[in-house]
């Protein structure tokens, strides 16, 4: 196993061991603009590139505030609620538009409640780096087998970013079918009105 089998196989194991902290391991006490900035860097340090990069700014969160994406601070104080829709923003603009971000934050809000939204978007969103690392595969005595077709190491680059434009316009296309169906379902009801 060479250096870059060997540090792509420590980071597979990480993620696959990952844990989105749900609901009720939010703190339940209210938290001023650096201590949330903090807090989910650290709850979401698996996204950063390196030790340095930042996950969420202050200026990110004020214009999240403007966006209507989250709740206005209350006295500068951030709560449950604010941490979990910045977690969860925070992971999906890594492939969505802050847009789609906030209609599929809406949508799935509107189906079963923030907090189920917030668990079930945790779970799945483990799940899903589970499913990636466990397609990453490295034995000593074979070759680097990654994803499918034992894919090779110098085409892993290509393979997992068509699976993220895949999973992206899947996304964006069922926020659209979803906006189509809430759309339609509005003219019958105007027209039922009629």
């Amino acid at each position: 196993m060479n250096d870059l089998e060997r540090e792509l196989f420590d980071w597979t194991k990480e993620i696959a061991e990952f844990h989105f902290p749900r609901w009720e391991e939010l703190p339940d006490f209210d938290l001023y603009m650096d201590q949330v900035l903090n807090l989910i860097d650290n709850y979401l340090y698996v996204l950063k590139e390196d030790k340095q990069s930042k996950i969420i700014t202050a200026s990110m969160v004020n214009n999240y505030v403007k966006l209507d994406l989250i709740p206005a601070p209350v006295k500068k104080r951030y709560n449950k609620k604010h941490l979990a829709y910045l977690i969860a923003i925070s992971v999906l603009k890594q492939v969505l538009t802050i847009s789609e971000v906030k209609e599929g934050i809406l949508y799935q809000a509107s189906v079963s409640g923030i907090r189920e939204a917030y668990d079930l978007f945790c779970t799945e969103q483990e799940d899903a780096l589970s499913a990636i690392a466990s397609h990453i595969e490295i034995d000593k005595n074979q070759p680097l087998p990654l994803l499918p077709n034992n894919t090779e190491i110098e085409i892993l680059v290509v393979r997992t970013s068509c699976i993220a434009v895949a999973s992206k316009i899947t996304t964006q296309k069922v926020l659209a079918l979803v906006k189509k169906n809430k759309t339609d379902k509005s003219q019958v009801e105007k027209n039922k009105k009629k």
